[in-house]
């Protein structure tokens, strides 16, 4: 007979996964850097404890609010109706883009209905990163890589909120104020009007700031002296518009070149552009035909010593976790199914003290 006293291996509130932890396999290399922070806002959700969101106001200013996890995913987190779908379609966006589709990190369900609640992006940051870690704890913050599908779940969600024909009317007249472009592809044709296509997308921001959406979860783990530190975890959220504010103004642009963050505005015109001329975007064309000499692993990215500017405040000086509280996370004895092959696993197999 199965002894019920001992815990199987698992992850705090996620009574409904697409994972298995009770299979190593499902503890390994880019499944634990998602799994363990869709059950770090469940612990956090369950202490009462809202995340740092950023989201945009009118005037497109970034602003520092707060989240619940009932908020975020649309469902209470320890439900027994939450499903944890990782790695999945997200019917929302699929709508609106064209070719092959793209997985999003994690799609929130009601299981008793099926339905699709909300799709996220999740990026496990560690704090400090090396352009931050020899400043105080003050100082500190975290690299943040975007990819591309982030930017077409991105440019989906603004497309989310103009459906109707008179809200797509007003888009596409926001979009059209910028002067007619015929190849797109080159560098020497776009740059003399990328002011007014990001000027132009920032109007479409303001004008949608009511709608803005979650769209990315950044937990971030906190390092001192090559070990966890004692304020070890925390979690910010990041509106749809927010990212995009991540890319405007970019201080590094050159005059004759297309940084990535300006190319990843374009990218997002382009896409809005073909939704409101044709009901759909090519997303994979988009990417692939307007590279601009960069490379398209990823979107964009901006190390700690920028995004501090953007992050700051006291959740990042000192996360709200405890590194003693991660026992309570992770269940079962699941950290000796964990393989270290990234640093946040690595530390944690490396502290057997913290589930003593």
């Amino acid at each position: 007979m199965k002894d019920m006293s001992k815990q199987e291996p698992g992850l705090f509130g996620q009574k409904h996964s697409s994972r298995d932890y009770t299979r190593k396999a499902n503890w390994g290399k880019n499944i634990f850097n998602s799994s363990f922070p869709a059950s770090l806002v469940a612990y956090m959700s369950s202490k009462d404890m809202n995340m740092v969101y950023l989201c945009v106001d009118k005037e497109n200013n970034l602003l520092h609010s707060e989240i619940s996890g009932r908020d975020l995913y649309k469902i209470d987190p320890l439900s027994d109706n939450a499903y944890y779908n990782y790695e999945a379609g997200f019917s929302t966006f699929e709508k609106y883009y064209t070719g092959d589709r793209e997985n999003i990190d994690l799609v929130m369900m009601d299981k008793s209905t099926n339905q699709n609640l909300i799709g996220l992006e999740i990026k496990l940051t560690a704090l400090p990163d090396n352009t931050t870690k020899d400043g105080t704890d003050e100082e500190y913050s975290c690299e943040i890589v975007v990819r591309p599908p982030t930017i077409c779940f991105l440019a989906c969600s603004i497309c989310e909120c103009y459906t109707t024909d008179q809200d797509k009317n007003r888009l596409r007249r926001l979009l059209n104020k910028v002067p007619r472009i015929i190849h797109w592809e080159e560098p020497n044709e776009v740059l003399p009007h990328y002011r007014k296509i990001e000027e132009t997308v920032i109007e479409v921001a303001k004008d949608m700031a009511d709608y803005q959406s979650p769209l990315i979860v950044q937990p971030v783990w906190k390092i001192k002296d090559k070990r966890l530190a004692d304020d070890c975890l925390d979690v910010f959220v990041w509106s749809n518009l927010a990212v995009m504010h991540m890319c405007l103004r970019d201080s590094n642009a050159r005059s004759n070149s297309i940084s990535r963050m300006q190319r990843s505005i374009i990218w997002i015109y382009l896409m809005l552009k073909e939704y409101v001329d044709y009901d759909r975007f090519d997303y994979v064309r988009v990417i692939k035909n307007h590279s601009y000499g960069n490379a398209n692993d990823k979107a964009f990215s901006i190390p700690g010593s920028v995004s501090h500017r953007l992050l700051s405040c006291k959740e990042l000086t000192h996360p709200r976790i405890n590194k003693m509280e991660i026992k309570n996370i992770i269940l079962g004895g699941g950290q000796l199914l964990l393989s270290p092959e990234r640093r946040f696993d690595a530390v944690i197999v490396n502290s057997p003290e913290l589930f003593d």
